[in-house]
């Protein structure tokens, strides 16, 4: 990673925790490595994202339907799943300092900390586990599923008896996941703690590839719609030497960090292993009868599996800008109006004249649509500043003006061009813009 680049993800850190994006878990206490709080701006960010990959998913189609499965699940999840055998990495101990490697990224038999000698390579699962209940033996292992996934697929019969669709459908779920990462990096990127937005989608085996064509189109395009920069992203295929043991085809699509080209969202054929998997260690059918053709068949899936932390990291490094402005840089986050935390920001002029009234009006007033920060304090040139900083998209003024013919200047962030808006047009001005 270059200075440049390096600098740019310091200053987006910095940035975060200033102005109550991201913060450390548990910082008075020295922080939790590679565990992060949302904070008051950060919330509505992640949030505005969640929905707007809902909306896309779930509501604006009715092949897909939602699911929201428990963190726990029953420990032959995972048997069945592949993950207490295969979800391994090589690892090695450093003998004199005690520190844990990746083996893959440790050159020699010495540690890089402190030059003592490393253990053989070993397969570290990379589930977290605890007990059930008050007895901590090996009949009450669980562990925190290291993927939402399989929370879908155990519940593949249950939507299907419980709902009119015939396949093709989906099921979608956003939800936390665990995974005892060895070296997590790079700020939100890879975390021990995290949420995914996944969604499985059935599929009549024979058109699966042609389901999985749809989908590797229609994810991309959704980084773009979010206001994503397209010579940014990137699919990247897998090759023989990189496929999971369960998929038949698969992308990622990859966005270019300040720390390189990394992935966002991967998109697979994941045929019918899961399914299968859990039809054998549960005993129970997992064949889908088609009323058409009289067929019983095991569905092919194709999965989405995206990141909120990561796709949260995309739109702050998209967004970050620097400019000079009459002899100052003028930091701005260009966020796409849809996800922007804050949408509207409120300002009297003065703190006279009755402009904090009628600007407390107008606050009132937006505030049933939108989120809307009202500030009176400072010159109002500080305070646009501080709403380009978290990407507010516009600014409302009331001046001496306003008191005199009702009308308002709006200021747009990425062009500073203002308008006079009559104030009883604002909230059409905004739904225009905004939704």
């Amino acid at each position: 990673m270059g200075e440049k680049q390096s600098n740019l993800m310091d200053k987006i850190v910095s940035l975060c925790r200033r102005r109550g994006f991201i913060f450390q878990s548990s910082e008075i206490y020295g922080g939790l490595d590679s565990c992060y709080d949302y904070g008051p701006l950060g919330v509505e960010l992640k949030r505005n994202i969640k929905e707007a990959w809902w909306r896309s998913m779930v509501r604006e189609r009715e092949d897909i339907v939602g699911l929201d499965a428990a963190i726990l699940m029953h420990p032959k999840v995972w048997e069945a799943s592949g993950h207490v055998e295969g979800f391994t990495d090589p690892l090695v101990d450093c003998k004199q300092c005690k520190r844990r490697f990746r083996a893959d990224e440790v050159e020699g038999k010495r540690c890089p900390v402190c030059g003592g000698e490393l253990t053989e390579a070993r397969q570290f699962n990379l589930m977290f586990k605890t007990f059930m209940g008050p007895v901590e033996d090996e009949a009450s292992i669980v562990y925190l599923r290291p993927e939402t996934a399989q929370g879908i697929y155990v519940n593949f019969l249950n939507v299907l008896n419980s709902t009119r669709l015939k396949i093709p459908f989906g099921i979608a779920q956003i939800g936390k996941a665990f995974r005892n990462e060895i070296t997590p990096r790079n700020f939100i990127f890879r975390t021990r703690e995290f949420e995914q937005m996944e969604m499985q989608f059935f599929v009549k085996p024979g058109t699966d590839q042609e389901w999985f064509e749809y989908w590797r189109e229609k994810r991309m395009q959704w980084y773009i719609d979010l206001g994503i920069r397209p010579q940014k992203l990137r699919f990247h295929k897998h090759g023989e030497d990189e496929l999971a043991h369960y998929a038949a085809a698969a992308y990622d699509i990859q966005y270019e960090f300040p720390f390189g080209w990394r992935e966002l969202e991967g998109i697979h054929n994941r045929t019918d292993f899961d399914l299968s998997r859990h039809m054998q260690y549960s005993g129970k059918d997992q064949r889908y009868f088609d009323d058409a053709t009289r067929e019983r068949y095991i569905p092919y899936i194709i999965e989405t599996s995206a990141g909120a932390d990561r796709t949260v990291l995309t739109v702050l490094a998209d967004a970050y800008d620097e400019e000079e402005v009459e002899g100052e840089i003028r930091i701005v986050m260009h966020f796409h109006p849809k996800v922007a935390p804050i949408k509207v920001g409120v300002f009297p002029l003065v703190k006279r004249d009755g402009m904090p009234e009628v600007a407390r009006k107008i606050e009132q007033s937006l505030r049933r649509y939108w989120m809307v920060f009202y500030d009176e304090s400072g010159a109002i040139g500080r305070r646009y500043r501080r709403q380009d900083e978290i990407g507010t998209p516009y600014c409302v003024t009331v001046d001496s003006q306003t008191l005199q013919d009702q009308t308002v200047t709006v200021r747009d962030r990425d062009s500073m061009q203002q308008e006079r808006v009559p104030m009883d047009r604002l909230v059409e001005y905004f739904r225009e813009r905004l939704d």
